[in-house]
């Protein structure tokens, strides 16, 4: 079982450091840069904004996730399904939250890498050797790099993990001495960080609050804090953070104080956003520009990979959870944590592509960013809130919480919905299509849970002990083993028993039930074993954690020699040649896949959720390998699915006069 790291240590610092807080500390390199772009710089705007920010990163950041969102520990991990796993057994709609906001995290995955890399590329345009480079080779060297990040991948990131905690620890100590050094340029700045001046900015600026829209781009990194509390442990994160945050306020006080001092009562033309003004790279001597514009691009690249693998162990928990069609996964080193998902990969690789492609530049990308990751906070809102509720804290408490975040968070919402006509629809048409295949693939299996039919098994033991003896059907395998979804150890699914006596008698000597389920806990994998008939019928259930890897094959070979060497199963082959010489019988695994009846009468939406279901079905792993089955030994059988039998069949029987009708006697 998996233990995150619990102890404060120079290393769970570094790891924290290099992990969780690539999104949320390439910030500085946009967020200044979309606020002061087609406005005025004046003194309300730039006091306004940096207070805006502080008390952002203080509200949102610190205190809901760091100091209370983190306390949602699911045995060491955390993130929008761990937290639902947490809670799901207290409401069924919490499902809908709980998809929202792993969708929106994806979304986030597929445009935190294209801004991250352009606006540190963008600064190769702060360079007198490279003013003159275009958009186009702009584009084309944050393709490349993107497309070497993806490569990059399937080789798993344990080595180069190792070195991100030091690089992000040289960019933040970077952004603190840019910071401190341009302090003096206006000392006036530090009034930022009293709240009078964002409830100044919000209230009374023409327009100030949707400057929110650009405000909360400080603070979108911030749900990886609690996304990668397994990777670290709370304390880790709790302390590093801390660092963190005060490079980030000295970073954005002094991109503040550099601009009232060269531009107070301006406003910057929009031709010089074109060629590639930002006060990030304004902040920075001439003769560290290009050790800074390196030293940023590895942070944007380290944010990328973080958003990548987090989003690999997203799918892979929604997987468990049965939120999303089953992939393929891979473990390309023995890194605890380390998959990868080809499948996701491709998706986020062209995703990203497309958005580079799309935007073009960052100033662009900002519009489309942030709007998607507000309904994520909001969902984790929710799903925190249910957490308390179930931890007994006074409802007073939770109802504050509640005011206070849904507050915030509804504000940054609707000002990022200004964000909508200029990109932002992108993001939300991203992460609808997410929603809608969390959401087919969920309320399918309702659909298809409301008709399957279970019996109960005791009532055919009699029959499968009598075809087991009937030696006038031939043997079928030694070991028959079927995957069962049925919760209750009493009862079976109908078309088990089905395929057994009617489909094609299947004469074995033992038969085997084989249950998978998965457990809110992650890292649980245990079994328990029900002789229903001794050394005849057997069923075994699998408790596994959503973070497991289902492999059956392995985990049914293991259990067979536990039960050999207690002596509680006999797996000699049954043909008198073989079991004379001890030779063990052979295993068949019956896997039973579904299709869609034509047989069927449902309600429009329900039939269209089916369809698309099947749809992705056909294209998602199959259900043997979903469950890690060796292909060798499995035979898949197909039967309809009949979600709602067709009623309106009228058939009427014409006699035909001169037609011979039998008459069969008994």
């Amino acid at each position: 079982m998996n233990k995150h790291i619990n102890k404060v240590t120079t290393a769970g610092l570094l790891i924290a450091l290099g992990i969780i807080y690539g999104d949320i500390g390439t910030s500085p390199l946009y967020v200044l840069n979309a606020i002061v772009k087609g406005r005025v710089v004046s003194e309300e705007l730039i006091l306004g904004s940096l207070s805006c920010i502080f008390w952002t990163l203080t509200l949102q950041t610190t205190i809901k996730y760091v100091i209370l969102t983190l306390q949602a520990d699911n045995k060491g991990e955390g993130g929008i399904f761990s937290l639902y796993a947490l809670v799901r057994r207290r409401k069924k709609w919490l499902v809908i939250p709980a998809m929202i906001g792993g969708a929106a995290l994806l979304a986030d995955g597929i445009i935190t890498p294209p801004i991250s890399v352009t606006s540190a590329i963008e600064g190769l345009q702060q360079l007198p050797v490279f003013h003159d480079i275009t958009t186009k080779t702009i584009v084309i060297i944050v393709i490349s790099v993107i497309s070497f990040l993806f490569l990059l991948q399937q080789f798993g990131t344990a080595s180069i993990g190792k070195m991100f905690g030091p690089i992000m620890g040289v960019w933040f100590t970077m952004l603190a001495a840019l910071g401190v050094s341009h302090l003096a340029d206006d000392f006036s700045i530090l009034k930022a960080l009293s709240p009078h001046y964002a409830i100044e900015l919000l209230t009374l600026y023409p327009k100030g609050f949707w400057i929110l829209g650009a405000v909360f781009l400080c603070t979108t990194g911030a749900e990886a804090l609690y996304s990668d509390l397994g990777h670290c442990g709370k304390d880790n994160i709790r302390y590093s953070w801390v660092f963190v945050k005060i490079c980030l306020i000295l970073n954005y006080l002094g991109q503040g104080a550099w601009l009232l001092a060269h531009f107070q009562d301006k406003m910057i033309p929009l031709a010089e956003f074109d060629n590639g003004f930002n006060p990030f790279y304004g902040i920075m001597p001439i003769w560290f520009k290009l050790v800074g514009i390196v030293i940023a691009t590895v942070a944007a690249i380290i944010a990328s990979q973080a958003l990548i693998s987090g989003s690999f162990t997203l799918i892979a928990e929604a997987m468990r959870l049965n939120l999303w069609p089953k992939m393929k996964i891979v473990y390309p080193t023995e890194e605890k944590g380390q998959l990868y998902i080809p499948g996701i990969s491709l998706l986020l690789f062209v995703g990203c592509i497309g958005v580079v492609l799309f935007f073009q530049r960052s100033a662009n990308m900002e519009a489309a960013y942030g709007l998607a990751i507000t309904m994520c906070m909001i969902s984790t809102s929710i799903l925190f809130a249910n957490f308390l509720v179930s931890h007994r804290v006074a409802p007073v408490w939770i109802y504050v919480y509640l005011s206070v975040y849904f507050t915030i968070e509804i504000s940054f919402l609707i000002a990022n919905l200004e964000k909508f006509p200029h990109g932002g629809y992108v993001t939300l048409l991203v992460g609808g299509g997410l929603f809608l295949v969390m959401y087919v693939w969920y309320r399918s299996r309702k659909i298809k849970n409301r008709y399957v039919e279970f019996v109960r098994l005791q009532h055919y033991i009699p029959m499968i002990k009598e075809l087991s003896e009937d030696v006038s059907i031939p043997t079928y395998a030694t070991h028959l083993v079927y995957m069962t979804s049925a919760n209750n150890p009493k009862e079976i699914e109908h078309k088990i028993i089905y395929s057994i006596l009617n489909r094609k008698p299947k004469r074995a000597n033992v038969y085997w039930f084989v249950h998978v389920d998965v457990l809110d806990d992650p890292y649980t994998c245990e079994y328990t074993v029900d002789h229903v008939v001794p050394d005849e019928v057997i069923r075994i259930e699998f408790r596994l954690g959503f973070r497991v890897q289902q492999r059956i094959t392995l985990m049914l070979k293991q259990v067979v020699q536990d039960l050999v060497m207690n002596k509680e199963v006999n797996i000699t082959s049954r043909y008198v040649s073989l079991e004379r010489n001890n030779v063990v019988g052979d295993f068949r695994i019956i896997v039973m896949e579904k299709f869609l009846s034509q047989d069927n009468e449902l309600p429009f939406i329900e039939r269209i959720i089916m369809k698309l279901y099947f749809f992705l079905k056909d294209i998602s792993l199959s259900e043997e390998r979903g469950f890690g089955l060796d292909p060798s030994n499995v035979t898949v059988e197909k039967f309809p699915l009949i979600v709602s039998p067709y009623t309106k069949l009228r058939l009427k029987r014409i006699i035909n006069p001169n037609a011979v009708v039998p008459n069969i006697g008994h």
